[in-house]
């Protein structure tokens, strides 16, 4: 997909995820809109899916840690044809195949069942090995949040990332810098991120992640290096898109009302 096409198709989804948060009267938009980018590129270039066949042995993997920035991803998925639309408005609804957070026994798409935080890059350990041991190509992709790397888990699988040498794997890490109590540097410094993942013995790279070009970059950069994992620290704006949710941590799990989502929706180009 060219950058212009991207492009469209990230306000799209920004649109689907207000719209969806606003009918289920619940969620969360921050830090599902700061993953947007990062998601269309990679399932509009670099991920090897089939909608067809949710379940392909040789498809590509994806782990979304961050499991309640489930919106982001349930809207990427349709617009690939893994299921029709009308799923997105019966988000969080009892018995619905859309929950609040990912569930691969309930959703096409969906690699890992996540919500509880920490623990994707441990799931994520475990497919890349399972894939080295089939002599398989496919690749796993870890999308977590920058709070949740305050985590002891993370780190201890870290540790086993680098020690098995998992080149097959990538984590993104979503650093918008805001989690559900404030700030990230004044809940549980985590800084300097890049740093720590060296000293872990990781390949880093940090990038502008509502940049495509930067995204596309590091991610090409990412399969091409061999002999460590991958780390991708996405500098990114929680909210981004709808100016009175940038940067706004009480967004972080707040719910739209009619008003907010016409607002939003008017920003982002879509019906108000």
């Amino acid at each position: 997909m060219t950058n212009e096409e991207l492009t469209h198709r990230a306000a799209e989804v920004r649109s689907y995820v207000v719209k969806m948060l606003a009918a289920a009267g619940a969620g969360h938009p921050g830090g599902s809109l700061s993953i947007v980018e990062i998601l269309q590129v990679l399932y509009g270039e670099f991920m090897h899916v089939d909608p067809q066949k949710p379940h392909w042995p040789d498809r590509d993997r994806l782990i979304l840690s961050k499991g309640h920035a489930a919106p982001a991803l349930y809207a990427t998925l349709m617009l690939q044809g893994f299921f029709p639309e009308a799923e997105l408005w019966q988000l969080r609804q009892c018995g619905a195949m859309l929950q609040g957070v990912p569930d691969m026994n309930r959703t096409p798409g969906i690699d890992m069942s996540t919500g509880s935080l920490g623990q994707g890059l441990s799931a994520g350990n475990g497919m890349a090995l399972g894939a080295r041991l089939d002599h398989a190509a496919w690749h796993t992709y870890v999308l977590c949040g920058d709070g949740e790397i305050e985590e002891g888990i993370v780190w201890e699988a870290a540790m086993t990332s680098a020690h098995f040498k998992l080149d097959n794997l990538t984590l993104i890490i979503d650093h918008n810098k805001l989690q559900l109590g404030g700030t990230t540097e004044d809940v549980m410094n985590i800084m300097p991120i890049d740093a720590k993942f060296r000293d872990f013995h990781w390949h880093t790279i940090t990038i502008n992640g509502h940049d495509f070009t930067q995204i596309k970059s590091a991610l090409q950069e990412a399969l091409a290096h061999k002999g460590q994992p991958t780390v991708i620290i996405a500098e990114t704006v929680k909210g981004k898109g709808v100016d009175f949710m940038e940067n706004n941590k009480e967004w972080h799990n707040k719910a739209l009302d009619a008003k907010d989502a016409a607002t939003a929706l008017k920003e982002l180009g879509g019906e108000g």
